[in-house]
Formats: structure tokens, C-alpha cells, sequence
């Protein structure tokens, strides 16, 4: 019997996406609009890098390579990573593939996974991909975890998932934070996943301090990490994830069924990032630090915002006194030619702010704040 498109139904992990998945798409900058929605540093990736690339090419790195990451490469992360062994890396492609390795490796339909609330959109749609229950744990005020919701909550959990610096907030979260966590899933089989893709953009007069770094969380964090952010690589798609072995052997077995082995010449491409791109790394976190000040200025002449310093990444998350919902703002806002996030994208407990990056050009965040400024001026 053939069956006809009108007859499909997609499957029942599909559908528990559709009915949940709070993700939207916004548009690039073009010639009416700017736009301070995307994700996305504006640097070029470093030179040297683009010609590695090239080089591996020429050299042949043109086939497929072991399914967990080419081996020099794995090396070379456990390295950085520190007191790990290659065999405790997994390459993926992007930091979104070790996300969805990770989880679906992790989660058993059934299973509660703890989440912030705001946060990165995706780990719910991976959740609810591998039929698992999502426990969201509203913020404070300051953008920071509540220690006490999260405690309860977390109670009998499989996984806590969390980004730091944090998408969407731009929080950096603490030592004492970190420690707090690790005091609370002491003795139980919690796993921490910790997704630190914006590491190497802190603000904060503190040194970063990574999930690695707290020994209560040793054993049994899930470290993620992508060539997106620090080098300016998003389109080159590779991350990496690392993590106790017999969680990364069932990530591992994840990823190449679902995704296969990586692009060859990207991966030795990002040897040479490794180990060759430190400066570039500082000169763009100096610019995104002095985009930041711009931007928090630009909108402190906003009437009505109210606007959380950024301590890492490059995201504002100003809330907002008018009475509309922020997905309902931000179309309203594409009037007046400026496109930004709602805060509702990332959770409930996000309704009410909205997202800005200023990882756009400076003479845009000038520009597009004024717009926001002027849209929410028509609302009053």
C-alpha cells in the first residue's frame, strides 16, 4: 500500500519537540534592518587557521577519520583540558552535536533533567528528543542560580544542564556557585553537563572558573565545548565533548550514528587554532568588551530598561516596563528595522527581557538601539 504525504504523521519524539520547543529563527542584518539577534561573532576566523585549512587540503586530509575525532587532535584537547586521557574526548560536529550526544546518551524517557530558566533553548529539545522531563528552576533577580530551587529540584534528577557564561543572560557563574552545585549532588548519580562555549569571553575582574576546575564535580561532569565563539569559527562546525569514559563511549556510539566522522581538514585546521590563536582570542575578547560598554551606554538612555551588566559572553538581557509580551515586542520592533530576541525564547521565566548581542559591529549596536529605543518610545 502506498502511503500518502497527507497520511504522514512524524514520529512521537518529533511531535513532543513540536508542542514545546520554544526555539525561533531571526533574520541577518540586510539593508532595512539590523540585527542584534544572532549568536555569532562578526571576526573573520584567524588567518593562519583559514590557511591550515587550506594546507590539509592540499596534503590530502580528504577522507574519513576515526569516528571519535582525529587522534592528534583528541591529544591535543585532553591537554588543554587537563587530567584526562584522548580516549575521554569526542569531536562532534559543532558544540550543538555534543549537546545532542551527550543527552541522548544520558537521558531515558522518563528521566528529570534540570534546567535554568532562562536558558539555551536547545537542551530542552534535546530533552524532550530523548523523552525525558524537564524541571525548570527560575533565576534570581541578579540572573543568577536560586541555590535553594535548584537544591529541591535537583533532588532525584539524572542531569543538570547549564551554560556558563550564560546564553541568554550574559551571567558568569561563580566559584562559590559552582561549589554550591557540587554540595548538592554529592553522594547521588546526578551528572552535570556543563556547556562553557563562551569561556574565553569573561568581563569579570575574577578568573574564569570552568566545572573542571571544582573537585565535587569531578566524575561526573560532561564538559562541552565548541571552535565557534573564541575563534570565530561558527560555520566551520566542530566542538568537542569530554567526560568520564563509559559516558563518552555511549556519546560516541550516539554521534556516529547520528552524525558520522568529522570534516578531516577542519579538524587538522583546528590544531593550528589550539595552538596558534591565543592573541587572536584576546584582541576579540577586547573588542567585545569595549562593544559591551557601548551597547550598556546605548541603552541606558532607554527609558523603561533595565539592564543586568553582562559579566561573559556577548549578550545583554535588559527587561522591559511595557505591557506586551516580548515575542509580540520584538516583531514590533522589526518596524522600526531592529531585530533582537525575546526573552520567552528561552524560557518562561524569560518573558518580560529581551536578548541584544553585541557581537555585531559597533556603528550597528549604535544604530540598532537607537531603532529599539525609538520602537519602544511608540509603545508609551
Amino acid at each position: 500500500m502506498t502511503v500518502t504525504a497527507a497520511a504522514f504523521q512524524p514520529s512521537e519524539a518529533v511531535r513532543r519537540i513540536e508542542r514545546t520547543s520554544l526555539r525561533t529563527a531571526q533574520p541577518a542584518s540586510r539593508a532595512s534592518l539590523i540585527s542584534l539577534a544572532m549568536g555569532e561573532p562578526d571576526f573573520a576566523t584567524p588567518p593562519q587557521v583559514r590557511i591550515a585549512a587550506a594546507q590539509a587540503l592540499e596534503d590530502g586530509h580528504t577522507h574519513y577519520t576515526d569516528p571519535q575525532g582525529d587522534p592528534e587532535l583528541r591529544a591535543a584537547l585532553a591537554r588543554r583540558v587537563g587530567d584526562i586521557t584522548p580516549d575521554q574526548v569526542l569531536v562532534t560536529h559543532g558544540g550543538s552535536a555534543a549537546l545532542a550526544a551527550a543527552i541522548l546518551a544520558v537521558v531515558n524517557p522518563g528521566d528529570r533533567v534540570v534546567l535554568p530558566d532562562p536558558t539555551y533553548s536547545l537542551y530542552s529539545d534535546l530533552v524532550q528528543l530523548a523523552g525525558g522531563e524537564c524541571v525548570f528552576v527560575p533565576l534570581r533577580a541578579d540572573l543568577h542560580w536560586d541555590l535553594d530551587a535548584l537544591a529541591q529540584a535537583l533532588r532525584g534528577a539524572a542531569l543538570f544542564v547549564f551554560c556558563n557564561p550564560s546564553n541568554p543572560t550574559g551571567a558568569v557563574h561563580t566559584a562559590d556557585e559552582l561549589t554550591a552545585l557540587a554540595a548538592m549532588v554529592a553522594g547521588t548519580d546526578t551528572l552535570v553537563l556543563a556547556d562553557e562555549a563562551y569561556s574565553e569571553l569573561v568581563h569579570t575582574a575574577d578568573p574564569f572558573v570552568s566545572a573542571l576546575q571544582v573537585p565535587g564535580l569531578a566524575g561526573r561532569t560532561l564538559y562541552c565545548q565548541t571552535f565557534s565563539k573564541s575563534y570565530a569559527m561558527t560555520g566551520w562546525r566542530l566542538g568537542y565533548l569530554t567526560g568520564p569514559r563509559d559516558v563518552i563511549a555511549a556519546a560516541a556510539r550516539v554521534h556516529a550514528t547520528v552524525n558520522g566522522s568529522i570534516n578531516s581538514a577542519v579538524q587538522r585546521a583546528a590544531l593550528t587554532a589550539l595552538g596558534t590563536a591565543d592573541a587572536d582570542i584576546r584582541r576579540m575578547r577586547q573588542a567585545y568588551g569595549a562593544r559591551r560598554a557601548l551597547m550598556l551606554g546605548e541603552l541606558s538612555e532607554i527609558k523603561g530598561l533595565r539592564t543586568a551588566t553582562p559579566e561573559g559572553a556577548f549578550y545583554a538581557f535588559p527587561a522591559y516596563d511595557v505591557d506586551l509580551p516580548a515575542a509580540e515586542l520584538v516583531a514590533h520592533l522589526r518596524e522600526f528595522g531592529v531585530a533582537v530576541r525575546p526573552g520567552s525564547e528561552f524560557g518562561a521565566a524569560g518573558e518580560g527581557y529581551l536578548r541584544l548581542s553585541y557581537a555585531a559591529a559597533p556603528k550597528d549596536i549604535v544604530e540598532g538601539v537607537r531603532r529599539l529605543g525609538r520602537g519602544l518610545a511608540a509603545l508609551r
